[in-house]
């Protein structure tokens, strides 16, 4: 089985090293076997029984213990303490929790209902007014306890502030109204557009709700309890509050709040060079015009290696476009510098994207970058795809960063 699959993936053009990486199997252990003509695994396990193992008698103890009626609505985590005040030991938590799980009797209990495993959510940005994140800070005023509110949104794929305001209070009201004002100042419709948001009352409050669905907006929230599906939107708040020019001293109106504000957002979008979009401005993404500015670094970095070459180890750095962002992650997917198809391919996991393979299954070295692509120190090898037992998918490695 396993020689067939590791045959199947290298004519897919897998390389044997990675492919036996996936598999959990050495390559020399491989290569035995078809000097062999086939194998088997000698990978038996333990020949003996532990010698701290339970018997049979005490295992159906246990499971006898926990369903007494007394225990019959109790956690190990109180069962054990109860016996255990009562002059009795029969086994730890952990034990009592394995052998019930054996016995099926792990199942969900009680009217509240069973916590659900939830995904992040998995939109990718490939080109502006696709996707928007957007979020509320406090801005802190004169008076201890009371704040002013940024509402602030931001495209995902340029990182350009598309709208904001500040106001005094919180309400959702006031959310439906920044995202129509956000609409009409990029002269778009809100059809095919998703905002993303966490789960704050002005977020999911109905208003905003209704006036999402007037709009044709599409609607994606983070999971419950996840700090950092709404990344981008935090990152920002962090990178506004920590730069020399923010106030020392509370903001005395909502007036001064704002002209710092928008002082701060025409910094950003039209002079700030962002790390995480191959330092363009906001605004030169969000135009289109990334491409050509990254062009012209290229080839000034390619007249600086003509006139000494000899200081140049490799290829210069590379200034390739960001093609694709990922809304959790925070991985982004640049172009092949030498076509015009685009590098990443986006998998099962949360639509993350990956680097892609050449139709000769080599890796790609610049096919997936961190926000920072000069530091090579996290990259990892990861399986494209992953294997299971029956099925047989072409095992594929992908370079992706830590």
């Amino acid at each position: 089985m396993i020689l067939d699959l590791l045959e199947e993936a290298e004519r897919a053009g897998a390389r044997l090293e990675p492919a036996c990486d996936v598999l959990g199997v050495e390559v020399r252990t491989v290569q035995r076997w078809r000097r062999q003509g086939g194998g088997e695994d000698g990978r038996l396990g333990p020949k003996s029984r532990p010698k701290n193992a339970l018997s049979a008698e005490e295992r159906a103890q246990v499971v006898a213990v926990a369903n007494r009626p007394e225990h019959r609505d109790l956690s190990p985590k109180q069962i054990v303490p109860r016996l255990a005040d009562r002059g009795e030991y029969v086994a730890s938590e952990s034990t009592f929790y394995r052998l019930l799980r054996e016995h099926g009797q792990m199942a969900h209990r009680g009217r509240a209902r069973a916590p659900r495993p939830r995904p992040a959510p998995s939109h990718v940005a490939t080109a502006p007014n696709r996707i928007w994140v957007w979020d509320i800070t406090y801005l802190p005023t004169a008076v201890c306890g009371v704040f002013f509110y940024l509402y602030l949104m931001v495209d995902l794929f340029s990182r350009k502030v598309v709208g904001w305001r500040v106001h005094e209070v919180e309400s959702m009201e006031l959310s439906s109204e920044l995202l129509e004002t956000s609409l009409r100042s990029e002269g778009i419709g809100g059809g095919g557009l998703v905002v993303h948001a966490d789960n704050g009352g002005p977020m999911k409050g109905s208003t905003m709700l209704a006036t999402m669905q007037r709009l044709g907006v599409v609607p994606s929230f983070s999971r419950p309890s996840v700090s950092d599906d709404n990344a981008y939107a935090e990152a920002f708040f962090r990178h506004m509050k920590y730069v020399p020019s923010y106030p020392r001293t509370p903001f005395a109106t909502a007036g001064e709040a704002r002209a710092w504000v928008e002082r701060f957002v025409r910094w950003y979008n039209h002079e700030h060079q962002h790390s995480g979009i191959q330092f363009v401005t906001p605004a030169e993404r969000h135009r289109g015009e990334d491409g050509t500015v990254l062009a012209a670094r290229r080839s000034v970095y390619e007249r600086a290696r003509g006139r000494h070459p000899e200081r140049w180890s490799g290829p210069v750095r590379d200034w390739t476009p960001v093609e694709e962002v990922a809304l959790t992650g925070g991985r982004a997917t640049k172009k092949l510098a030498s076509s015009g198809e685009p590098a990443g391919v986006r998998s099962g996991r949360a639509g993350l994207p990956h680097p892609a393979l050449r139709s000769t299954g080599s890796l790609l070295d610049d096919g997936c970058r961190m926000e920072r692509p000069h530091d090579a120190r996290l990259w990892k090898r990861v399986p494209l795809q992953e294997l299971r037992p029956g099925v047989s998918p072409p095992v594929a490695c992908a370079i992706r960063a830590a």
